[in-house]
């Protein structure tokens, strides 16, 4: 018996796949591997989980067991070495650039046996057996490029992956890599910024954006338990300022943002719906304040474990621009966050 081939926990099947590594010289693109027959059609879930070593990865991993209750159909670990800095070392010292990239080929490769071994007791955690195929991808690349282009190849449902709450002055050592990855996925993004194993407590931020409705549809056909409980959480912009505010009466400013406060309340009623439905426990509030401040207060006092916001697919310069909502809740929210897009509602 190899030492890939150890005995598996009933009921998880776990596929080994040929790693694919990027030798210097290659595009980005020559590391996507063919697509496999029996990843083909339609699945439940297909969850793509970024590792890279660190006890952040550990967390992303974790998220198997707080989705127990809906086991993915199939998930895929993805290990990225960055042989991009080697690039240029290699003109002048190809024999040593080459031993690097087999040094990181090796840690790549005790990387994914150590996670496969982490994913397989998670799924131990559903209540019934789950079928679940685990895949393993080793690839060399640019990192936040070579995930987002895998998740597509793969047609990831949901891409998830770890990253560790920073102060404005390390912003950008975020690894760029979450930040990165989170802007440029077709699919939705999950980023664990905590350990994760339950999802007791759901934070949605809801507007009136087709986005939004979408993210519900996510939630509700491949990833929300039943014993989630979701607060749908809509927050109007004040149609003035503070100060214009001060020259009219209380009941002056309460007329002039009644339509959108009533729309609001409308797109919360028909989200808590959907949720019902699903069995799930639903709290609805509408507020009118500052968006982000508001859902990002709503966060730290309900104690969500994760904060959930729907979001546009974004093209050009505009990924990597800062302001946007998501990222600003992708970059201060103190629990896990869900960025979805590609859904329709």
């Amino acid at each position: 018996m190899s030492p890939r081939q150890t005995c598996q926990p009933p009921g998880i099947a776990v596929n080994y796949r040929p790693n694919i590594e990027q030798h210097l010289g290659i595009s980005d693109a020559d590391l996507i591997p063919e697509q496999s027959a029996d990843n083909l059609g339609d699945a439940h879930m297909k969850m793509m989980i970024a590792v890279d070593g660190s006890e952040f990865a550990e967390w992303s991993v974790q998220v198997l067991e707080a989705v127990a209750s809906r086991p993915p159909d199939s998930v895929t670990l993805v290990h990225v070495g960055d042989s991009a800095s080697l690039k240029s070392a290699a003109r002048k010292h190809a024999a040593l650039s080459k031993q690097a990239v087999a040094a990181m080929t090796k840690a790549g490769d005790q990387i994914l046996r150590r996670f496969e071994g982490l994913a397989k007791i998670a799924l131990q955690q559903a209540a019934t057996k789950p079928r679940t195929s685990i895949d393993t991808i080793l690839a060399h690349g640019r990192v936040a490029d070579t995930i987002t282009k895998l998740a597509k190849q793969k047609k990831a449902d949901l891409l998830v992956l770890g990253s560790r709450g920073l102060s404005d002055a390390e912003h950008y050592l975020l690894g760029s890599v979450s930040r990165k990855v989170s802007a440029l996925a077709a699919c939705p993004v999950l980023v664990v910024k905590r350990p994760l194993t339950t999802l007791s407590h759901v934070l949605f931020a809801a507007d009136a954006s087709k986005h939004s409705q979408g993210a519900c549809r996510f939630l509700c056909q491949r990833f929300l338990p039943e014993s989630a409980h979701v607060t749908v959480l809509s927050v109007v912009e004040p149609a003035m300022t503070e100060l214009a505010t001060k020259y009219l009466s209380k009941d002056q400013v309460e007329q002039i943002s009644a339509p959108k406060r009533q729309a609001a309340e409308q797109v919360v009623e028909n989200l808590r719906d959907r949720f019902l439905a699903e069995g799930c426990a639903v709290t609805t509030r509408v507020q009118v304040d500052h968006v982000t401040d508001t859902i990002l207060q709503q966060a730290t006092s309900n104690k969500a474990d994760l904060l959930v916001a729907g979001s546009r697919g974004l093209t050009g310069s505009e990924r990597l621009q800062l302001g946007s909502v998501s990222e600003t809740l992708l970059k201060y929210a103190p629990c896990s966050v869900l960025i979805v897009r590609g859904w329709r509602a």
